[in-house]
């Protein structure tokens, strides 16, 4: 069977940056477990799997706009350092759930600076140009419930 909107698909990926830096991958665990279609993965990567079957392996770069998105500059501001009050020793890479008028949201620290600390509210992988390398291991039709849910259900999927 062909990945298509809809499909539930099984696969292996490494996710590699620009530099061939990893950054994540699934081998050596379970399978990676989606609903093609349903945004449970970066819209690139799903797009680049359209009509691949169980079996096949392939390299799949994915720019910004297809992945996390572009740098917001909005996203990334300076805060005094009393924000912080109960941690011992804000360091660079730290993340935190800060309160915004939309809810809440991750921010992650970029700068310890003496007049506060700088925010950076974007996705760790926003701006990135992602490569991946990718097994399909199996690819099925999802079941009702699956597609009424937006997700994959039962063993690498989600349970109820």
């Amino acid at each position: 069977m062909q990945i298509t909107e809809n499909a539930v698909v099984s696969m292996h990926y490494t996710l590699t940056d620009e530099a061939g830096q990893e950054l994540d991958s699934s081998v050596g665990q379970e399978p990676l477990v989606f609903l093609s279609g349903a945004q449970n993965i970066i819209d690139g990567l799903d797009k680049a799997l359209q009509g691949k079957t169980a079996g096949e392996k392939l390299a799949v770069s994915v720019a910004p706009e297809e992945g996390y998105g572009e740098v917001h500059q909005e996203l990334i501001q300076k805060v005094p350092t009393e924000n912080f009050q109960g941690v011992d020793e804000i360091q660079v890479g730290m993340q935190f759930m800060a309160q915004t008028p939309g809810g809440q949201q991750p921010v992650t620290v970029i700068a310890v600076e003496d007049d506060g600390v700088m925010l950076d509210g974007n996705h760790p992988l926003a701006g990135k140009t992602l490569k991946f390398d990718v097994e399909i291991i199996d690819v099925r039709e999802a079941l009702a419930e699956e597609l009424e849910h937006g997700h994959v259900h039962g063993e690498g999927g989600h349970q109820h």
